[in-house]
């Protein structure tokens, strides 16, 4: 008797809405499903990227996971490059419009973007193409013909095109081709999933009514939350220093993912490994139980996602050395203990000066740039990190190569 090609339905939506923020319509991700299942047919599941900048973050790989994850299930997964797109530039969340890319500038990052998203797809499963394969060769036709699907005042109940008219800021016409050309893309892929984050919403509602307008079936539409920082409070994003970059050495990812708060780890677990949902809960409970240390349960949150992207041998020598020195104590021994009372928060330059690592804040926030401060082993890149003093705990604070101080607040 011959294996079953795709696992049951059910089974695949529990695996497939792990973190998911919105499907649209629930019940046709079903019935599609269903019907892959009946024809031994996989689903064409696709994620669209503009190349816009070479690396990639934690944050980024969210809805990449996602993919991956339709990918476990049998289905064809699709990565597709923007590279047409990226030149017009998307006008998603944006106040201003935004110059476009040259063609040079994407084809350098569509290339780094490749090598990282292959930590993540099986490249061998994985069908990547480029939308310049049919935007760049449409005639003026073709455009007029398809914005001739779409109505302007549907384009403009947009949140931030609309901020923008009210705001008397201009708004270019190709950005509002934007939308309409990315949605030839589902035409032309014949797409029955596409993933984006939640802010795509829009985007991606506009391609499933174009692929209506050219006689398709709708795709549906599975949008994926926001990644928070390691802040706890912001979106994860390299100008805000709180995001864990996927090339970074082992041990910075692991110190990094450490020092998340405890409660951000649950969420992290979700939209960041694959994990199972039950797998995860059953975690939940350990720690809630008080049978598994919450330390230990970001250990392992920690290990996982090195493991990733480094491989799974960097991912336990990543947790030994954390171990080693910041919960045996072993590196540095000697470190000296400096307690402090409980109070508001307070900027980590000046506490630093406060603690006598630095002798002034400007060298404070020199140090800080130089990367030369790290807390429980992650290092602080924005010199205007606060360090929240209102309750109990500790942590290793290291100020330049050998200044080490065990902070306590109490």
């Amino acid at each position: 008797m011959s294996t079953p090609r795709f696992k049951p339905v059910e089974e695949q939506l529990a695996y497939l809405n792990k973190g998911v923020a919105e499907v649209i319509p629930e019940d046709e991700l079903k019935q599609k499903l269903e019907n892959s299942v009946k024809s031994e047919k996989p689903l064409r599941v696709y994620l669209g990227v503009d190349p816009t900048a070479p690396d990639i973050h934690l944050g980024h790989t969210v809805v990449l996971r996602k993919l991956k994850h339709f990918q476990d299930m049998g289905h064809t997964a699709i990565f597709l490059i923007g590279d047409f797109s990226a030149m017009i530039g998307d006008p998603t969340g944006r106040s201003e419009t935004r110059p476009p890319l040259s063609r040079e500038e994407v084809e350098v990052n569509a290339q780094t973007y490749l090598a990282q998203v292959y930590k993540i797809l099986d490249k061998d499963k994985t069908e990547v193409r480029y939308n310049s394969e049919w935007l760049g060769k449409m005639s003026s036709y073709d455009v007029v013909r398809l914005c001739g699907h779409y109505r302007l005042a549907r384009m403009l109940e947009r949140e931030d095109f609309r901020s923008r008219l009210e705001n008397n800021l201009p708004i270019a016409v190709h950005e509002l081709l934007y939308p309409l050309l990315t949605a030839y893309d589902a035409v032309m892929l014949k797409s029955d999933v596409e993933l984006g984050a939640t802010e795509q919403k829009f985007n991606i509602l506009v391609h499933r009514e174009i692929q209506r307008e050219y006689g398709l079936s709708p795709q549906v539409v599975c949008t994926m939350p926001i990644l928070v920082g390691l802040d706890g409070q912001r979106k994860m994003s390299k100008s805000l220093g709180n995001y864990v970059g996927i090339t970074e050495a082992p041990e910075e990812m692991f110190g990094k993912m450490m020092s998340i708060p405890d409660e951000l780890m649950w969420p992290y677990y979700e939209l960041v490994t694959d994990r199972a949902p039950n797998e995860i809960a059953e975690l939940q409970k350990e720690v809630a139980d008080g049978k598994l240390h919450p330390m230990d349960a970001k250990m392992r949150l920690a290990e996982e996602v090195v493991g990733d992207f480094q491989g799974v041998e960097a991912g336990r020598k990543a947790a030994e050395n954390f171990q080693r020195v910041f919960r045996d104590r072993q590196a540095p021994e000697e470190a000296p203990v400096s307690k402090i009372a409980r109070g508001p928060s307070k900027k980590l330059t000046a506490l630093l000066v406060e603690l006598k690592l630095a002798p002034s804040k400007s060298e404070a926030e020199r140090l800080i740039k130089q990367h030369g401060v790290e807390i429980d082993g992650a290092c602080v890149e924005d010199p205007r990190k606060e360090i929240d003093l209102s309750k109990p705990y500790e942590f290793l604070l290291r100020a330049g190569k050998k200044k080490f101080l065990r902070v306590v607040v109490e």
